[in-house]
C-alpha cells in the first residue's frame, strides 16, 4: 500500500468537504496530529480507522487505496467489502476486532 497517495487523497477528501484537520479528527474521534502525520505520509492508518475516516468522508476504502493496492490487495479488500456489504459500522468494527484477535493467536502459535 502507498500510504504517500493513501495520505493525499484523505487529504483532498477532507477539503472536498470543507472540513479541518481539527474538524475530522474531532468527528472521527482522533488526534489532530494523527490526521496530520497520515495526510503527511508520517504514519501509518489502521484498518480500523480507515474505514471510521472514509465512513465520514463518505467515500469507500477502495476509492482512498484503489491507486496505490497491488493486486492482491485489490482481491483481499474486495472479498472484505463483499463480507461486509450491507453491514453498519460497528458490526464492520467488532469483525475488524475479530480479525485481529485471531492473527494475534495465530501469530502466537507460530
Amino acid at each position: 500500500m502507498n500510504h504517500e497517495i493513501l495520505g493525499s487523497r484523505i487529504r483532498e477528501e477532507r477539503i472536498k468537504h470543507h472540513l479541518t484537520q481539527e474538524k475530522l479528527a474531532e468527528e472521527v474521534q482522533l488526534s489532530t496530529a494523527y490526521i496530520g502525520q497520515i495526510e503527511r505520509n508520517e504514519r501509518s492508518l489502521t484498518l480500523e480507522n480507515l474505514v471510521i475516516i472514509a465512513n465520514r468522508l463518505n467515500v469507500t476504502v477502495d476509492s482512498l487505496l484503489s491507486p496505490s493496492l497491488t493486486t492482491e490487495e485489490k482481491e483481499d479488500l474486495e472479498i472484505w467489502l463483499q463480507l461486509t456489504d450491507g453491514r453498519s459500522l460497528e458490526e464492520k468494527l467488532l469483525a475488524i476486532n475479530m480479525i485481529e484477535v485471531l492473527f494475534r493467536s495465530l501469530d502466537y502459535m507460530q
